[in-house]
C-alpha cells in the first residue's frame, strides 16, 4: 500500500512539512537506515488544529452518529485488507517479531470495529428534579484532541486513542512516536480511502521537542490524550495546564504477578513468561515482578529458569521469541540497570540467547531472569523496558500485597490462585487500574477499561470507559 514517505497530513491533504526537513527510519535489527519521516514543526501542528477545528465547524461536526459509525467500519476492514503490509512495517520499524506484530495490527483494526458499534451507544440521560423542570444531560465531544504516542505499539494506541476520540465526534492531531512513525501514515491514508472528511485525522511526526511540545502548548486544543514515560507525563500534564486543557495518561509501570502455592504453574508459566518478554520487554503493562509463594518458590524459579534459558533473539523478521531494543540508547540504559545488579550481587539464574546470525548492527539483548531480587531494590522499583524477569519470594497474602503494591506505579496486576475468596480479596486491595486472576491481558481486551493509578497516570482507555473520557457532559434544564 501507499506509503507517503516524510510527509504530513494536514486538512486531508499529504504535504511537506514547513521545515523541509526529515528524520531517518531506522530498522532496529540491523540499524540501518530504511526510509525517512517528516520533521514536523510547530507551524505544522498550528495548521493541524485549525484544520481539526474547521472539520469540526464543517461536515464531521453535522454528520450523524450512524454515518459516523460506517466510516469508522470502513477504517477496521481496510485495516484487516492490508494487514501484510502494515504487520511487515510495525515489524521492521518497531523491531517486534513479525507474529507479534500482526497481532497489533488485527488489535487496530479490532479497536475501530468496536467502537463503530459504539457510536450511537452513548446516551444521555433525564435527572428527575423539581415539578416544573426538564433536566438531561448530553454527551458531547471536547473538540480537537491532540495525541502524542509511543514508538513501542503505534497501530495499538492509535487504535485505542483516536478510535475511541473519533467515536465521540472529536477532530484529532496525531504526533506519532519519531522511533517509529511508519504505520500512523499508512493508517492516516487508509482513514482518507475510508471516507473519514480532510481535517479529521491529521498526522504530524517529528521530534518530541519540537512537534509534541507545540501539540501541548498550543492554544485550540481541547483535550490531550498521551502514552509514554511517567517522566515526561509529568512534563505534559504540567504544561497543559497553562491552557486548562484535560489530560488523559497512560504512563510506565512495574505489575506484579503475584502466584499462590494452589496455583496451577503450568497453565501459569505461558502467561509469566510472555508477560515480561513480549516486545522485548517494552511494554508499560509488562509484568516484570513474579511474587512467589514461599512453599513453591524454588520449583517454580527452576520451571522459568528452563523457560528463559531456551528464549530466542534476533531479527523481526526471523519472528523469534523477541526482537531488538529500539534503540541503542535503550539499549545502553538498560545495560546500566543490569550492570548495577551484577555488581549488587544479584542471583541471574537464567538468560537467554541471540542467535548467532543476528546482524551486528542490532540492539539485541538477553532475556534475563533474576531471582530472590529484594523489594526495594532499584530493579524492582523502576522501569526497565527491556525483558527481564524478577522473582520475588513472600510468605503470606500480607506479604504479597506489601510487595505488590510497594511500588510508585499501578498499572495492572495479577494473581494466580484457585481460592476464590483469596481472589476478590486481593483484587479488592491491589492498587492497579486492572486486575486479573489467572490470567494476564486477557488477550488484548480492546472493551476492558485501561489506565493506572500513582505513577501510572490517570484517566481510561478502552471499551466504553474511553468514550466518556473522550467527551464532556452537558446538563440542560428546561423550566416550564
Amino acid at each position: 500500500m501507499k506509503l507517503n514517505e516524510g510527509k504530513v497530513l494536514i486538512d486531508g491533504k499529504w504535504q511537506d512539512s514547513s521545515s523541509g526537513e526529515i528524520l531517518p527510519s531506522i530498522d532496529p535489527s540491523d540499524g540501518s537506515q530504511f526510509g525517512f519521516i517528516a520533521r514536523g514543526t510547530s507551524e505544522d501542528i498550528k495548521r493541524a488544529i485549525q484544520s481539526a477545528q474547521k472539520a469540526l465547524d464543517g461536515k464531521w461536526g453535522k454528520i450523524i452518529p450512524s454515518e459516523r459509525s460506517r466510516l469508522l467500519y470502513n477504517l477496521s476492514v481496510l485495516i484487516l485488507e492490508n494487514q501484510d503490509d502494515l504487520t511487515e512495517m510495525e515489524a521492521q520499524d518497531v523491531g517486534k517479531p513479525i507474529s507479534q506484530a500482526r497481532v497489533d495490527v488485527k488489535a487496530c483494526a479490532r479497536y475501530f470495529e468496536f467502537y463503530s458499534g459504539a457510536v450511537d451507544k452513548i446516551h444521555g440521560e433525564t435527572i428527575p428534579f423539581l415539578e416544573d423542570y426538564t433536566v438531561l444531560t448530553l454527551r458531547e465531544p471536547h473538540g480537537v484532541t491532540g495525541h502524542i504516542i509511543p514508538w513501542n505499539y503505534p497501530l495499538q494506541i492509535i487504535g485505542r486513542t483516536i478510535g475511541g476520540a473519533l467515536t465521540m465526534g472529536n477532530c484529532c492531531v496525531l504526533k506519532p512516536g519519531e522511533e517509529a512513525s511508519k504505520t500512523a501514515l499508512m493508517l492516516g491514508e487508509l482513514a482518507l480511502q475510508a471516507g473519514i472528511p480532510p481535517g479529521v485525522f491529521n498526522i504530524v511526526p517529528g521530534l518530541g521537542v519540537e512537534a509534541g511540545e507545540a501539540l501541548i502548548n498550543q492554544s485550540g486544543v481541547d483535550h490531550i490524550s498521551f502514552t509514554g514515560s511517567t517522566k515526561v507525563g509529568k512534563l505534559v500534564q504540567k504544561n497543559a495546564a497553562n491552557n486548562a486543557v484535560p489530560v488523559t495518561l497512560e504512563l510506565g509501570g512495574k505489575s506484579p504477578q503475584i502466584i499462590f502455592a494452589d496455583a496451577d504453574l503450568h497453565m501459569a508459566i505461558p502467561f509469566l513468561v510472555n508477560a515480561s518478554i513480549q516486545n522485548c520487554g517494552q511494554t508499560c503493562s509488562a509484568a516484570s515482578r513474579v511474587l512467589i509463594e514461599r512453599p513453591i518458590y524454588e520449583y517454580l524459579v527452576e520451571l522459568l529458569s528452563k523457560e528463559f534459558n531456551k528464549l530466542q533473539v534476533g531479527p523481526a523478521q526471523r519472528n523469534l521469541d523477541c526482537g531488538p531494543l529500539i534503540n541503542k540508547k535503550q539499549k545502553s540504559r538498560l545495560e546500566k540497570y543490569l550492570k548495577k545488579a551484577k555488581s549488587e550481587g544479584l542471583n541471574f539464574a537464567a538468560e537467554g540467547k541471540i542467535v548467532d546470525d543476528a546482524p551486528k548492527g542490532g540492539n539485541y539483548v538477553k532475556p534475563i531472569l533474576i531471582r530472590d531480587v529484594p523489594p526495594d531494590n532499584v530493579i524492582a522499583q523502576e522501569e526497565l523496558f527491556g525483558p527481564v524477569m524478577l522473582t520475588i519470594p513472600f510468605e503470606d497474602e500480607a506479604e504479597a500485597l506489601n510487595i505488590a503494591n510497594g511500588t510508585p506505579y499501578g498499572l495492572v496486576s495479577s494473581v494466580w490462585t484457585k481460592d476464590g475468596s483469596r481472589q476478590f480479596q486481593m483484587a479488592k486491595k491491589l492498587k492497579s487500574g486492572q486486575v486479573f486472576i489467572n490470567n494476564y491481558g486477557a488477550g488484548g481486551g480492546v472493551e476492558l477499561p485501561f489506565g493506572g493509578v500513582k505513577l501510572s497516570g490517570h484517566g481510561r482507555e478502552k471499551g466504553f470507559e474511553s468514550l466518556y473520557g473522550f467527551s464532556v457532559t452537558k446538563t440542560i434544564a428546561i423550566k416550564h
